[in-house]
């Protein structure tokens, strides 16, 4: 407790650090006052009772913050911000261009995020459309006039509008990274009520709660474990001769993470497997019997617990993961930057065969991350099994993102703390 206060007061003491965090929270507060304006002509009554009874579009409400269930204005959040960054990052395989831009450090990172915001615009008019059909075909939306309906894709596109400028204001003047704070505010708004739904759906209530306590504990710690789990590469750089000085020679590592790619592959997961639901909804929703039919054995094929479901979610997971480490962990590019500072891997040949060292090395530790991952991505299912606790909306996807953000920031703070220790020698 000592030093909870201890920390506490030298936050205090930095105005700086202050303001910042005070900004955060006041940027936040305007996001859940945005989450409570509703789009009207929706019952949301039936829309909460659809969310209640899928597993799946749970986790999609609690990484919303509740917009969902609630069909605020915010209904669809930051996903196409998510979805542009994540086009923009394959982009740079692809168009050599963009590849540059994300060499040029902060003038390209620049643009890049201007580019990220003008693709999200259409794919949040796309993903509008796409939540107002499911709404439709599932009889929740009752006034459906063009005026009304392009009134409603209007609102929802303002509001991934909004969500993303609130963001990206965090990241600009506020503490950690905007797109991830705006994620773990909607995520830990939703940690009570998922609590009470858990315990209260067991008749023996002090036995599921400890349980779940022991259960949450095990996660967080296995989460941290393998969030803060890297691989380090003996690097050494040769020595050089400067006039009468020797320079190099020195020994360092190169550590990568073991959990490359984040959260994003289960993201990316969650959008894909929400394309059959929706395909199958459309065609119940179509009248005919022969698609009645089809719908209904898509929606039997990908209910939470079943074989295909969980296999395909669990694939999705596992490839995009290693996708994902090729992607963030260039070994190309770094084997380049290695040999132009003239560093090298000890019993490895500078340029090509040590690109092929990197990619070995990555490729075997991330298959640890995509079990973790597909593990992680998961739980609820086999909770649902196993259990029976279907109200389980609260997954391991929620606890690595939130336990990652709150990582993430608490460095944050403890560089600007020890920034500020330095310049008192100065």
């Amino acid at each position: 407790m000592q030093k909870i206060t201890a920390f506490l007061k030298r936050i205090n003491s930095n105005t700086e650090l202050r303001n910042k965090l005070l900004f955060t929270a006041a940027i936040l507060l305007i996001f859940r006052f945005f989450a409570h304006i509703p789009v009207p002509t929706v019952d949301v009554t039936q829309l909460r009772t659809l969310f209640a009874s899928n597993q799946f579009l749970s986790l999609l409400n609690v990484f919303s913050g509740g917009t969902l269930s609630n069909f605020s204005v915010l209904a669809v959040g930051i996903n196409p911000y998510i979805t542009a960054s994540i086009v923009m990052q394959l982009s740079g395989m692809v168009f050599p261009k963009i590849k540059e831009m994300q060499k040029e450090g902060e003038a390209g990172r620049e643009k890049l995020n201007q580019y990220t915001r003008y693709l999200s615009l259409p794919l949040a008019v796309g993903q509008s459309i796409s939540v107002l059909a499911l709404l439709k075909s599932s009889g929740l939306i009752g006034v459906t006039t063009p005026i009304t309906l392009i009134a409603m894709i209007l609102s929802l596109v303002a509001g991934a509008m909004i969500v993303t400028w609130l963001g990206e204001l965090v990241t600009e003047k506020g503490i950690g990274n905007g797109i991830s704070m705006i994620l773990f505010a909607g995520i830990m708004s939703q940690l009570p009520k998922s609590f009470l739904d858990i315990i209260n759906s067991s008749s023996d209530q002090s036995f599921v709660l400890i349980s779940f306590f022991a259960v949450f504990l095990a996660i967080v710690g296995l989460v941290v474990f393998m969030n803060e789990a890297v691989r380090k590469i003996t690097i050494q750089y040769a020595k050089r001769t400067r006039g009468s000085k020797i320079v190099g020679g020195q020994t360092s590592h190169l550590p990568v993470k073991v959990n490359v790619a984040g959260v994003m592959p289960i993201i990316f997961a969650v959008s894909i497997m929400l394309a059959p639901s929706f395909v199958a909804r459309l065609l119940v929703a179509s009248g005919k019997p022969n698609f009645i039919d089809l719908g209904n054995t898509i929606t039997v094929l990908f209910t939470d617990t079943s074989p295909v479901y969980m296999t395909l979610y669990f694939l999705i997971v596992f490839f995009f993961t290693f996708f994902s480490a090729l992607i963030f962990f260039n070994a190309g590019d770094i084997s380049d930057e290695l040999k132009k500072s003239g560093a090298f891997v000890p019993g490895v040949r500078p340029g090509a065969a040590t690109k092929k060292y990197l990619e070995f090395v990555v490729s075997r530790i991330t298959l640890a991350g995509a079990l973790f991952l597909g593990i992680i991505a998961l739980l609820p299912s086999f909770a649902q099994i196993f259990v029976g606790i279907g109200q389980l909306a609260i997954s391991g996807t929620s606890i690595l993102i939130v336990v990652s953000v709150i990582l993430e920031t608490y460095k944050q703070v403890e560089s600007m703390l020890v920034e500020q220790n330095y310049d008192r020698f100065l």
